[in-house]
């Protein structure tokens, strides 16, 4: 089958900034299996299969190179500016159906900004654990590693220092041990690192996401993970105020960045707002079997 396909960049203004996802208008009826395959084919972290939704304006399916999840940040941008800029929709506002439940878009341009739903968080976790993933110590952790979704979990993991985040490295066994920790969750994503300062004098916080087989080893910028840390960081008293701009992907050459307002006070939280451009850098179509 015959379906049309835009790869964007989102979390930029340009070609080759932030995070690339491939958009397949109306796959959302593929099966899992050539869902997973595709974004093996692009070399992508995560593509999106959007269709029809008798809930929203869109249903929008989200897959790793190994498995479907339920949400995913900048998918989620790129998905709305592949739409917005072939006229499938307008600006204003737009409800997307997704596995984590409806999420509420304003669209402007190519300026695409979500709200994440409430956080949920989890767990406590072993400050020498999630140090080891990252093969770093555990005093260079400057606040307890948590279990926190607004849509898709991360433990989220504060650094003292950008040299430390600069310097982390992926443990896989580390890791598996700290899934098991935690239950085992198939959601559950690799630790978020973060710290309170930008990779520039334009951002508040700097984070990475090191990713396992079979995704690439990172990824570039993480809209999801990013609006659970914000939720970490306010209701920690980490930040003085509850928006602020996130910056990731810029030692990998491909810098991104968001605005992002937590709603809510600290111990009542009702959602994050994560903005975002989106940069259409190739459209086309693709032939995929159904099967």
């Amino acid at each position: 089958m015959t379906f049309d396909f835009d790869w964007v960049d989102a979390f930029t203004d340009r070609a080759f900034g932030g995070n690339g996802c491939a958009v397949v208008h109306q796959g959302a009826g593929l099966s899992v299996d050539t869902c997973m395959a595709y974004v093996r084919e692009t070399s992508l972290v995560e593509c999106t299969f959007t269709g029809p939704s008798d809930v929203a304006d869109v249903r929008v399916r989200y897959f790793l190179a190994s498995r479907e999840i339920p949400f995913a940040g900048h998918p989620t941008i790129a998905t709305v500016a592949a739409m917005r800029a072939r006229g499938l929709i307008s600006d204003g506002p737009l409800a997307l159906e997704t596995g984590a439940g409806l999420v509420p878009v304003t669209v402007q341009g190519m300026r695409v900004s979500m709200t994440q739903v409430a956080p949920q968080f989890g767990a406590l976790v072993d400050p020498a654990l999630v140090a080891a993933v990252g093969s770093v110590a555990a005093d260079d952790i400057v606040s307890p590693p948590q279990l926190v979704s607004t849509g898709l979990p991360f433990v989220i993991t504060v650094l003292k220092d950008r040299a430390t985040l600069e310097g982390l490295q992926l443990n896989p066994q580390a890791l598996a041990d700290m899934a098991a920790t935690l239950g085992g969750d198939t959601d559950l994503m690799e630790p978020f690192w973060c710290t309170l300062d930008g990779f520039t004098d334009a951002g508040d916080t700097a984070a990475r996401l090191l990713l396992a087989p079979p995704s690439p080893p990172e990824d570039p910028f993480t809209g999801s993970a990013t609006g659970a840390m914000a939720a970490y960081l306010w209701a920690q008293g980490l930040i003085e105020r509850p928006d602020f701009t996130a910056e990731q992907g810029h030692g990998m050459g491909r810098p991104g960045r968001a605005q992002v307002r937590v709603l809510g006070p600290r111990d009542a939280i009702t959602g994050v707002e994560v903005a975002g451009d989106g940069f259409v850098l190739m459209s086309g179509t693709v032939d995929l079997p159904n099967g």
